[in-house]
This record gives structure tokens, sequence and C-alpha cells, in this order.
């Protein structure tokens, strides 16, 4: 695999190498909202990258989450969802995506902090496959409507966690397109998904949010059908 990542932000191009170890900038107090396949995936790996994890689980002491927990290096720790963002500087709501604005309602102040959704409001239709049911608004937009002083990320809802793990497994270069309002929050971002091995394409305003949850309903089908892939884009 070649290993180059390349970073689209705006009209910029950057390129950066050993994507695997890309330097980082100041290391992010990162809390994740769920304890499922992407923050059993995720979590590890930031920690990893110097960043400090905190898990929000409604039973922070059940035997699964601490186990997460004694995976998760740098410190990592339980606790309720709503105390796991008060530190916070990114908060990643990784919950199926019918609960998210619930979830997020849940939460309490959240002004100022990255707020990364990699949810998708999807639903299995038996003759067509899987689709998007909130089309044309995104989970991303509904919570950055909710959240006017937070600045909301679409990222990671356009792949699996098998991926995630281990970008090598796709066989080649992997695309996370990214979508948000703020320059600033999808560049930080971008360095979390540099930092997995894995490219980061910045799509536009959180407008677009919903698109990338259509390319996961495409994602979906794909293996449904027996025609697995995954998202490269190929820059010029």
């Amino acid at each position: 695999m070649n290993n180059y990542c390349y970073r689209f932000i705006g009209r910029a191009a950057v390129v950066l190498v050993a994507c695997g170890i890309a330097s980082q900038g100041s290391a992010e107090t990162i809390a994740f909202i769920g304890t499922g396949n992407v923050s059993a995936t995720l979590g590890p790996k930031f920690s990893q990258m110097g960043h400090d994890v905190i898990y929000g689980s409604r039973t922070p002491l059940r035997s699964d989450v601490q186990q997460l927990v004694a995976e998760t290096s740098n410190g990592a720790f339980a606790t309720t969802p709503s105390e796991s963002v008060v530190d916070a500087d990114i908060v990643v709501v990784a919950v199926p995506g019918g609960l998210l604005t619930q979830v997020v309602n849940g939460l309490g102040d959240l002004s100022g902090k990255i707020i990364v959704d990699p949810t998708n409001p999807l639903y299995p239709d038996p003759d067509d496959g899987f689709a998007n049911n909130l089309f044309p608004i995104s989970n991303a937009e509904m919570v950055q409507n909710m959240l006017p002083d937070s600045f909301v990320v679409k990222a990671f809802n356009t792949l699996g966690v098998e991926t995630m793990d281990d970008p090598d497994s796709a066989g080649g270069p992997v695309t996370i397109p990214i979508a948000g309002n703020d320059e600033d929050a999808k560049e930080t971002v971008a360095e979390l998904i540099e930092g997995l091995g894995m490219q980061a394409y910045d799509v536009g305003p959180v407008r677009y949010a919903y698109v990338l949850e259509g390319m996961l309903a495409l994602w979906a089908n794909g293996r449904q059908m027996g025609r697995p892939f995954d998202y490269h884009l190929q820059l010029h």
C-alpha cells in the first residue's frame, strides 16, 4: 500500500508521508459516546496517537466496557455520557443513527466542542437495499442546527470498522470524506484520519453531509450484493 496520505482541505492539497505515524498537533481529549464497534476500534487507536480518551456509557462499570478501557492506553477511563463530555475537546457520538439527536440532547453543554458524527440514518428495504430515510437533510446537519455553538464534522461514516482497524485490508488507499462548516474543526478531524493511515477529503459545509450518508447506502448495498468496495478519491 502506498504510504502517502493526501489531505484535501478547501482548494489546497497537502501531501503527508508515513501516514500511519503522521505527526499530530497538540493532544486532544476525545470523548466517545457509546462503546460499540466504532468506539472500540477508534478509541484505542486515538489513544495510541497520544490523545486522552474517555468512554461515555450508560453502564460504565459493565465488564465489556471495562475491558475496552483496559485495551485503551494513555489513562483512558469510562464514565456516564454527560460526564464524559465535560472536559472533552472532541466528542464522537458513535450511536445508532436513529438515536443521534436524542443522545445529543442528553449530553449537556457542548459549546465550543468539535462534534464528530459517524452515524447513518439508513433503513433496509427488502426490494431496493439500504436507503437514507432523512434525505435531503442529514444527521450531521440536524445536530449542527441543534448546536449552533458547536462544530459538527461528518466523518467515519462511509466505511466499516474492519477498514478503520486495518486500512491495508482494503487493498489500496482509503478516502474518508468529511463535511462541516468550520475549517479548523475539519482540519483537526483530518489529522485524526491521517494518523490512522487514511486520506481525508473535505467535501464542503455540513449541508452536504447527506451525500456522505448516501455513500454509505451504496457501500452497504455493494456488500449485500457480494460486490464489496471501499472509497478512494484520486486527487489531481
